[in-house]
């Protein structure tokens, strides 16, 4: 294909004759007449939407299926369609894992498109060890939470997620590792009731989830790395000032050395509004009053 479009340059720039060009770049004249094939947008469709209904089909037993809907073609053919949508099942190794949406992960291109979350451990000066649960939005790099407790389960983690979306809205996918809290069951409810699709990373690949690593990085390196915690309520009045100097005061190469919060502003000023934000919900998500929001 690399040498067609050669030659089709070398026709439309220099303005010789097909034969020549095709002398000149060293390709078959047949392949410069033949038209492309077309881009199989039903096709790939719904090869997407069989997929999506059965994770571990490969792309003969999709192929079948396409044979029964009326859809025939070449095996290489549906092989290279296949490979192109990143359908490839995944080999599965040591212990049971929750597998999560099997569509390719979303562009952060936009405000809630993309949620990435991680946890970062830290120790008290008794040496007692404690979490810090770590939201971040990729798009505008804001972190909408940090959560620190000597304990975070699934079900906390869950917890948390519905009121950022209270504030900020839904997003429109979660990214985050395979670590037991985020494959709970009670986190696998909470993203099927609410409609988000959570995306997990490969085993040992935290690269995929950049963001947050980096996010974590910063983290460790301007504050837990600079103080010292001797209790818990300590340990969360130094991230919520750390969260604020973040989001308001640090500037961001990425984004051009705005602030997390101004980037916000600059998208929402943009589109008009944030979708869903700040929305109301009749049933209160922490019926104990002693329970309170950590963000």
């Amino acid at each position: 294909m690399k040498r067609r479009d050669a030659a089709l340059r070398v026709m439309r720039d220099h303005d010789v004759s097909q034969r020549r060009a095709c002398r000149l770049v060293g390709v078959d004249p047949k392949a410069v007449r033949r038209e492309r094939p077309p881009d199989s947008a039903e096709i790939r469709k719904e090869m997407q939407e069989i997929a999506g209904k059965r994770r571990r089909f490969g792309y003969r037993r999709i192929g079948i299926l396409l044979e029964r809907k009326g859809i025939r073609m070449n095996h290489k053919k549906l092989y290279r369609i296949y490979r192109e949508e990143g359908l490839s099942v995944k080999r599965r190794r040591g212990r049971k894992r929750a597998r999560g949406t099997r569509t390719p992960m979303p562009s952060a291109a936009d405000v809630n498109a993309r949620w990435s979350l991680d946890f970062v451990s830290d120790r008290f000066s008794a040496s007692r060890k404690f979490r810090i649960l770590a939201v971040i939005d990729d798009c505008t790099r804001e972190c909408l939470c940090l959560v620190a407790d000597t304990r975070l389960s699934g079900a906390r983690v869950a917890r948390e997620l519905s009121a950022l979306i209270r504030v900020y809205g839904k997003p429109d996918c979660i990214v985050s590792d395979n670590g037991t809290e985020f494959t709970s069951r009670a986190i696998l409810k909470w993203a099927d009731e609410n409609s988000v699709p959570w995306h997990y990373i490969d085993p040992g690949k935290p690269q995929q989830n950049a963001l947050v690593e980096s996010f974590n990085g910063s983290l460790r390196d301007e504050l837990l790395n600079e103080e010292i915690f001797d209790s818990l309520d300590g340990a969360r009045r130094k991230l919520t000032l750390w969260r604020n100097d973040y989001n308001t005061v640090r500037p961001h190469s990425s984004l051009a050395n705005q602030t997390p919060q101004q980037a916000r502003r600059t998208l929402e000023q943009f589109k008009g509004s944030a979708p869903g934000a700040l929305a109301s919900e009749d049933k209160a998500e922490y019926p104990n009053p002693t329970c309170r929001l950590s963000l």
